[in-house]
C-alpha cells in the first residue's frame, strides 16, 4: 500500500505509464469517457465502488486496493482539515459525556450550557463533586446498578447528586427516629384525601426529614430513595407513577427504610423482579403495606368480597381504613385481584398538589429552585 497522503490519481497515472497506456486507452478499456479518467488523475473525482471494480479488472488488482487507496487518501485530507486542538476537544468531550447524561443535565438546568471543553468539564465535575474525570463519585446512597459506568449508572449518580444538592439547602427540624415512628399515624391520616398530599413536605420537615421530588432521568427507572445526608434522613421520590397509590406506597417504603434503621439504603425501583430484591427491600415493602392498610382487616375484606370488588365496596373499605379508595384499588391491582384496566378513575393523580416541590427543568443549579425555597421555609417553621 502506498504511503498515506498519496492521491489515488497519482497511482493510477503510474499504472498507465508502466503499461504505456494513455488516458484514452484506459477510457476505451473500461468503457468510460476520457474526462472521467482525467478527473480522477487530477484529484477532481473520487474512485467509486463501480470504478474500483473496473480498474481492478483493467490492472489485475483487487477492487479493495482502489477503494482502500481512496479511503486512506480522503481520511488523510480530513485529518489535515481538523486542527489538533479541535481533535483534543472532541476527545475530551467524549470523555465528559461518559461521566453523566450531559444533554439531560443541560436540559434540566443542572449545569450551564457551554461549547468549551474546559468549561463543560468544569461544570460536570462540579455537579458530580469530583476532582477529575477518573474519580467515581462517592454517594450518600448505595444502589443496585452495576458499578460499571453504563448509561443507567451514570444517570442514577446524576439523579442522586441533584437530590443531595436540593436537600442540602432545605431547612428541616431536628430528627429523632422515635418521634418519626410516633408520627406515622398522623402522617397516614393525610392519605384519606388526595389534596392532603400537599401537607406531606411540611410534616416531614417538622420531623427532621428532607423531602425532595426529582423526576427520574431516562433509563434510571427509579421510584425513590432514602439515605442520610450529614446525619439527617432524606426521602426522595421521582413520581414516575403519578397515582395516589404509587405516591403513598413509595413514600412509606422509603420512610420504612429509615424507621427500620437499614444501614445501606438503596435507590428503589419497586418494579424490580423478585430475585433481585434484597431482604431489606422486602421488609420495607411489608412495613409500607401494613402501615397503609391493616393486614388483618385487608385479608378479611378480600375474603368476604372476592371475586367481585365493586366500586362501592372498595370505597366503603377505604373509608373504614381512613384511606383514599385509590390506595385500596392499587393494592388489589398489585395483588392481581383486580385487573389493571378497571376503576382507573379512583387512582387520583397527585402532581398538581405537589407542584411547588417538584424539581422542574429549566432552573439553573444554584440560582432558583422553582418555588421550592418558600415552601420549604414554611414547612420548617
Amino acid at each position: 500500500m502506498p504511503a498515506r497522503g498519496v492521491a489515488p490519481g497519482a497511482i493510477l497515472s503510474e499504472e498507465l505509464d508502466a503499461r504505456g497506456w494513455t488516458q484514452q486507452d484506459l477510457a476505451d478499456i473500461i468503457g468510460r469517457p476520457p474526462q472521467v479518467i482525467s478527473e480522477i488523475i487530477n484529484g477532481k473525482k473520487r474512485i467509486t465502488p463501480e470504478t474500483a471494480l473496473e480498474l481492478a479488472q483493467a490492472f489485475g488488482t483487487s477492487a479493495e486496493f482502489w477503494i482502500n487507496l481512496e479511503a486512506d487518501y480522503q481520511l488523510w485530507l480530513a485529518n489535515r482539515g481538523v486542527c489538533r486542538d479541535k481533535a483534543r476537544d472532541i476527545a475530551r468531550k467524549s470523555s465528559i459525556y461518559g461521566l453523566a447524561p450531559v444533554r439531560e443535565l443541560i436540559k434540566r438546568g443542572w449545569i450551564r450550557p457551554t461549547t468549551s471543553a474546559d468549561d463543560l468539564e468544569r461544570e460536570v465535575l462540579t455537579f458530580l463533586r469530583v476532582s477529575s474525570p477518573d474519580e467515581f463519585p462517592r454517594l450518600a446512597v448505595s444502589y443496585r446498578a452495576s458499578k460499571t459506568r453504563g448509561p443507567e449508572a451514570r444517570a442514577q449518580v446524576a439523579w442522586v447528586r441533584r437530590v443531595e444538592a436540593l436537600a442540602s439547602i432545605q431547612p428541616v427540624g431536628t430528627f429523632d427516629k422515635g418521634r418519626l415512628l410516633a408520627s406515622i399515624p398522623r402522617l397516614l391520616a393525610l392519605s384519606a384525601d388526595v389534596s392532603h398530599v400537599r401537607r406531606v413536605p411540611q410534616e416531614l420537615a417538622a420531623l427532621g426529614v428532607h423531602f425532595v421530588l426529582v423526576p427520574h432521568l431516562p433509563r434510571t427507572h427509579l421510584d425513590g430513595a432514602a439515605f442520610y445526608l450529614e446525619g439527617q434522613p432524606v426521602v426522595a421520590l421521582t413520581l414516575r407513577h403519578k397515582r395516589i397509590d404509587a405516591f403513598w406506597f413509595t413514600l412509606m417504603h422509603e420512610i420504612a427504610h429509615i424507621a427500620m434503621g437499614h444501614p445501606a439504603v438503596y435507590l428503589d425501583n419497586l418494579e424490580m423482579d423478585a430475585a433481585s430484591r434484597e431482604d431489606s427491600e422486602w421488609e420495607a415493602d411489608r412495613q409500607a403495606r401494613d402501615w397503609l392498610l391493616d393486614p388483618e382487616a385487608f385479608e378479611a375484606f378480600v375474603e368476604r368480597t372476592q371475586p367481585r370488588f365493586s366500586r362501592q365496596r372498595i370505597i366503603a373499605f377505604a373509608a373504614s381504613q381512613r384511606r383514599h379508595p385509590g390506595i385500596v384499588l392499587g393494592r388489589l391491582q398489585h395483588d392481581r385481584l383486580v385487573e389493571w384496566r378497571c376503576l382507573r378513575d379512583l387512582l387520583a393523580p397527585v402532581c398538581n398538589y405537589l407542584r411547588d416541590w417538584i424539581d422542574t427543568p429549566g432552573e439553573v443549579a444554584g440560582t432558583s429552585l422553582g418555588g421550592q425555597s418558600a415552601s420549604r421555609e414554611e414547612g420548617a417553621a
